[in-house]
């Protein structure tokens, strides 16, 4: 670090620098702004899903093919890919095992409402690597965490759930939640069409605050507390030393079912932020990148758990209770989970991906400290990211407060004018097996001239 004055960000410097970066794009990208124009005639805002409109640019790049941790647009620009589909693509893009898993089950029938024996295989897996003794599974991990807080409310009696501020569950109704600044709860910013006021089902508390998490489990009606091991749609947050451990002590004391959704978190290690913490959640959740990119999800259960829920449901009432789907557990999804795990995102892999994200960690690191700039880069596991705060936010409403989207749509404009592309929602990257050390790099030279711009002389 120097000693010289932190500098400050030059907003009509930044607005010039859009421009200029604007019109770098639209030289770039002529095939996307057409297949833009056309897409705007049959979908909405002219992309396939809402979010998509997030993208940096006047439009979004349109994809021409993917393979590994790359991918080339219709215009034939080739792109080092960090977002991996927001955690989907965390194997890399059609990882050879999954391809040729899928590729097999296809031609063997690809669904069948019956079990096959890769699910026993991957059951037997997902029990190693988290240690919960039963499993089933889902198309998401939206609906791994609906079923499992359906599971704590029946097996309770009790009807709240309790989330952590700035959480990402999915679409969960009751996850959808905030704390509002007088410390009651409500619909958290952007939640359309709440079919209930979250008030009615849900408990807020921080991240990192015990005290708010004991407040808010003392009355005994919390069936279930859902949390992410660290928070990281808002931007990683890490626990505080200690603090999972009230968690639990907290939850078995007050009778309360914990959840834990390692959707994101699975980029700590092959088993999680349960395996490398030593947690001991009752359920655990998780989806995306298990499939390689095949829509799965799963949810497993301790051997308790499990036998108070088979002894809850009668047989007749299997089916229709708001839980399962007629495509969960489907062949194809197990097929392509058990290649992904047995093959792809294996202990070797970690022990390449980890180095790779504290690779990029450090240059970015380097040139935030290089310049003086007030931002820190945070890392977990495979998965890295830098927020304009000076020190590491331990709640989600002060990294909410630090959020700046002119400058991040800046900063992941510029990255994509040089080829590399970043989360639409954050500053986030992550590692896959494919990546490589160029890729780390070349981010690192990209950021790097990206401070020079923003705070450089002239």
């Amino acid at each position: 670090m120097t000693d010289r004055p932190a500098p400050t960000l030059d907003r009509g410097r930044l607005a010039r620098l859009m421009e200029r970066e604007s019109a770098l794009f639209a030289e770039a990208h002529p095939k996307s702004r057409e297949l833009f124009a056309r897409a705007r005639g049959p979908l909405l805002d002219g992309v396939p899903m809402n979010w998509m409109v997030k993208w940096a640019g006047p439009h979004p790049v349109f994809v021409e093919r993917a393979e590994g941790a790359r991918f080339i647009d219709v215009d034939g620009n080739a792109y080092a890919d960090f977002c991996l589909g927001d955690t989907g693509a965390m194997a890399g893009h059609s990882p050879a095992p999954t391809v040729e898993a899928v590729r097999r089950q296809v031609a063997r029938g690809i669904t069948t409402m019956l079990p096959t024996e890769d699910a026993i295989a991957v059951g037997e897996e997902l029990q190693r690597r988290f240690g919960l003794r039963y499993w089933q599974f889902t198309l998401t991990a939206t609906d791994a965490n609906r079923f499992a807080l359906r599971l704590a409310r029946m097996l309770t009696g009790r009807q709240k759930v309790v989330v952590h501020d700035g959480c990402y569950h999915g679409s969960v109704d009751e996850s959808l939640a905030s704390l509002r600044p007088d410390g009651t709860v409500g619909a958290r910013h952007g939640n359309i069409g709440p079919q209930v006021d979250p008030a009615a089902t849900t408990k807020v508390v921080e991240f990192n605050d015990v005290e708010g998490l004991e407040r808010a489990l003392a009355p005994g009606d919390v069936a279930a507390v859902l949390i992410e091991p660290a928070l990281t749609n808002i931007g990683i947050i890490l626990p505080d030393p200690g603090y999972h451990e009230a968690v639990r002590e907290i939850t078995r004391r007050t009778g309360t079912i914990l959840i834990i959704d390692e959707t994101h978190t699975i980029s700590a290690g092959p088993g999680g932020m349960t395996k490398a913490y030593g947690l001991q959640p009752d359920m655990l959740t998780i989806g995306k990148s298990i499939g390689g990119g095949i829509p799965v999800g799963t949810y497993g259960m301790s051997e308790e758990i499990g036998a108070r829920v088979s002894a809850s449901i009668p047989v007749e009432d299997a089916d229709v209770g708001g839980i399962g789907g007629t495509l969960a557990g489907y062949a194809l999804s197990l097929a392509a989970v058990r290649a992904t795990l047995s093959e792809v995102l294996t202990e070797e892999a970690y022990a390449r991906t980890i180095p790779l994200a504290e690779r990029w960690e450090a240059g970015v690191r380097s040139a935030i400290e290089a310049r003086g700039i007030p931002w820190y880069v945070t890392r977990l596991g495979c998965r890295a990211e830098y927020h304009f705060l000076p020190v590491p936010a331990r709640t989600g409403r002060e990294l909410a407060a630090s959020n700046d989207p002119e400058l991040e749509r800046f900063l992941h404009l510029h990255a994509l004018n040089r080829g590399i592309l970043l989360t639409p929602f954050h500053n986030m990257a992550l590692m896959s097996p494919a990546t490589t050390t160029d890729d780390v790099d070349l981010h690192t030279r990209a950021f790097e001239e990206a401070v020079e711009d923003l705070f450089g002389e002239g």
